[in-house]
C-alpha cells in the first residue's frame, strides 16, 4: 500500500497543501524549519493516531486554528488498483474524528490498520538510550501495527491501570489512618483480574513479537554495521517466566504478583506489577547497549530496530509505508549506501532531507522542494 495523494488543513505549518505522491522513493528537500517533517508527520497520524515528534495533538493544529485535518489517497498495492480515502480532524481537548472513504467511523482509533508506516528519525536514539518507556512505546507501536485490535487492549489496560493507582492511594490514606476496610480489599481483587486481563494480552503480544523481531534487527544491524557485535534484544519482567507463557499462565502469574506484593502497593499508592512496569535489553555481543555502546552503535542500533520492524510487517504480508526522517545526515557515506541498498524495494519511501546531496543516487526518486510553506516538485 502507498499513498498517492496527500491534503492538509491547518496542519502544524501549513494552512493548506496538496501533494501528488507515487510509489517508490519520494523525498522532501529542504532547510530546517521549512515543514518538510510536517508532511511525513501527517502520514505517519494517519496510520498510527500518534506522532513521533510530541505527545499530544494539540502542537499539530496550526496556531490559530480550532482543528487540523489530514487526508490521504491510498492505493492497495502496485497491482492492486484499489484505491481509499483517509481522512482524520484532529480537535485538541476533544475526541478526533476519523473517516474512510468520506464515511464516519464510529471510533477514530477503528482507522487504525488502514494504512501502516514504519518511521525512523534522530528521536529514535531514545529507544537504546533512553528510558524503559521508550522501549515499551516503542515495541507496543509495533504490535498494534501488526494487530490494530490491540490498539484497544492498551487502552483498556491505560484504564484500568489509572483507576486501580487511584483506589491503590485511596487505600494508602486509609491504612496509615488505620481505616483500610476489607470491602476495599475486595474491590481491589476486582481491580486486579481486570488488570490481569488485559495485561496478559498485552504481554503476550509484545513476547510474540519480540521473539519475532529480533532475528531481522539482528539481521539489519549486521547489514548497516558489519561487525562481530550481535545486535539481541531480551524481554524484562518481574514475573517468573519459566512456568509458561500462554495469555492464561501470564494472567495467573500476574494476579500472584500482584497478591504478593499488595501491602508494598497499598503502602506506596501505586500499582508495581504490570506491563507498564517492563523493559527490554538491548545488547551488542554481550554488553548491554545502553551505557556502552557509542553513540554511532546506538544510532545503527536504534536503525536496526526500525528497520527490523519493517521486514517483520513485511514478513506478515504487510507492506507498510517506510518514512525516514532526517536520517541521513547522522550517517556516513557507507553506512548511507547500506540503508538505501536495504530499502530501495520498499513499496514506498518517504525521505526528508535539509541537504539532497546527502540521500544517496540508489534513492533519487521523486523530489520536492520544501521552502515557507510551499511544496514544489523538481523538474
Amino acid at each position: 500500500m502507498f499513498v498517492d495523494h496527500l491534503q492538509l488543513a491547518d496542519f502544524r505549518s501549513y494552512p493548506g497543501v496538496d501533494v501528488a505522491m507515487s510509489s517508490g522513493v519520494t523525498t522532501f528537500v529542504g532547510a530546517n524549519g521549512q515543514g518538510k517533517t510536517n508532511l511525513v508527520e501527517a502520514v505517519e497520524y494517519l496510520s498510527t493516531l500518534s506522532s513521533h515528534r510530541v505527545a499530544s495533538d494539540l502542537p499539530l493544529v496550526r496556531v490559530g486554528a480550532e482543528r487540523a485535518i489530514v487526508r490521504a489517497r491510498v492505493q492497495a498495492g502496485l497491482d492492486d488498483p484499489r484505491q481509499l480515502q483517509l481522512e482524520v480532524e484532529i480537535t485538541p481537548g476533544k475526541a478526533n474524528r476519523a473517516r474512510l472513504n468520506r464515511s464516519p467511523l464510529p471510533r477514530a482509533r477503528e482507522i487504525l490498520g488502514v494504512l501502516r508506516t514504519v518511521v525512523f528519525s534522530p528521536e529514535d536514539l531514545s529507544i537504546v538510550k533512553g528510558d524503559p518507556s521508550e522501549r515499551r512505546r516503542f515495541l507496543d507501536e509495533l504490535l498494534v501495527a501488526r494487530w490494530p485490535r490491540l490498539a484497544g487492549v492498551r487502552a483498556d489496560y491505560d484504564r484500568v491501570l489509572r483507576q486501580r493507582n487511584t483506589l491503590l492511594k485511596s487505600l494508602s490514606g486509609r491504612s496509615r489512618s488505620g481505616a483500610a476496610s476489607a470491602d476495599a480489599a475486595s474491590t481491589l481483587d476486582v481491580w486486579d483480574s481486570h488488570l490481569a486481563a488485559a495485561g496478559s494480552e498485552l504481554l503476550e503480544a509484545r513476547l510474540t513479537t519480540l521473539g519475532h523481531l529480533v532475528p531481522h534487527t539482528g539481521k539489519a544491524y549486521a547489514d548497516i554495521a558489519p561487525t562481530n557485535n550481535e545486535a539481541s534484544a531480551e524481554y524484562k519482567t518481574g514475573l517468573d517466566l519459566t512456568a509458561g507463557t500462554s495469555r492464561e499462565q501470564l494472567a495467573q502469574s500476574l494476579l500472584e504478583s500482584m497478591r504478593a506484593r499488595r501491602p508494598e502497593e497499598i503502602q506506596r499508592g501505586v500499582s508495581l506489577v504490570g506491563p507498564h512496569r517492563d523493559d527490554i535489553t538491548l545488547a551488542l555481543g554481550t554488553l548491554p547497549a545502553k551505557g556502552y555502546a557509542s553513540h554511532g552503535e546506538s544510532w545503527s542500533f536504534a536503525l536496526a530496530l526500525k528497520l527490523g520492524s519493517f521486514q517483520l510487517l513485511r514478513a506478515d504480508g504487510v507492506e507498510p509505508v517506510l518514512v525516514l526522517d532526517d536520517v541521513f545526515a547522522e550517517l556516513d557515506a557507507t553506512r548511507r549506501q547500506r540503508l538505501a541498498a536495504g530499502v530501495v524495494d520498499a513499496e514506498q519511501v518517504l525521505v526528508t532531507a535539509a541537504v539532497g546531496a546527502d540521500v544517496p543516487e540508489l534513492l533519487r526518486g521523486r523530489r520536492f522542494q520544501v521552502a515557507a510553506g510551499e511544496v514544489t516538485a523538481d523538474d
